[in-house]
């Protein structure tokens, strides 16, 4: 019995390639397609496929966002993201979320239809090249959770405003506190999770999901 796909793209040229390479040999079957992650959930109501091939980069729900939907809703579909964004916030928050496999557009053919053997024989794949700089972001993860940690809660308040821009008279105003009481904040969470400015504060939110940009 083939194995039947969805295929999730803003670009119709990527959903055709895709399709008639996947359709080749007659063991996979496209079965639907959608152009943004909208329509995607939409036709996830009344159809379920086997795989859904999920983009990132989708007009009015992005795939990721489509990915924590489809998770919450526990949907019984199995989810490999095929995008361009080899930046590892990308693959960490999609690893978080809970997807399937993650593999690039530039991989080969070959690639994608062995990601997606694994995927339904019950495996997770993620692209080999990105996988050292997973594994190592992943333990360096243990670590960061010893310095979170170490945060109280109103630090952890102050860091979430810090790391989406706020300077320290806006985040005095929001938490109605003293713009000294912040600024000693921000001194004491500096030393905990050791860093020296606000540029790298915002990353470690970022890597830690404190906050997230998707």
């Amino acid at each position: 019995m083939s194995t039947k796909v969805m295929i999730a793209d803003d670009h119709s040229l990527i959903r055709e390639g895709i399709k008639q390479l996947l359709e080749f040999d007659g063991s996979i079957e496209v079965v639907s397609e959608a152009a943004n992650g909208v329509e995607c959930l939409d036709k996830l109501e009344h159809h379920i496929p086997d795989i859904l091939l999920l983009d990132i980069n989708m007009p009015e729900k992005n795939g990721l966002e489509v990915l924590d939907e489809i998770k919450k809703k526990e949907y019984d579909v199995k989810v490999l993201i095929l995008t361009v964004h080899n930046e590892l916030e990308y693959l960490l928050r999609a690893v978080d979320i809970g997807v399937d496999g993650y593999i690039l557009k530039d991989s080969e053919s070959a690639e994608l239809k062995r990601a997606i053997q694994s995927i339904m024989s019950g495996e997770n794949y993620i692209q080999a090249s990105l996988i050292p700089a997973l594994n190592n972001r992943l333990a360096n993860r243990d670590i960061d959770k010893d310095k979170i940690d170490l945060l109280t809660s109103r630090e952890l308040e102050v860091l979430i405003q810090v790391a989406n821009g706020l300077i320290n008279k806006e985040i005095a105003t929001s938490l109605n506190i003293s713009e000294r009481t912040v600024k000693n904040h921000v001194s004491n969470i500096f030393k905990k999770i050791d860093v020296s400015d606000r540029t790298q504060a915002a990353v470690f939110a970022i890597k830690n999901n404190i906050i997230t940009l998707f």
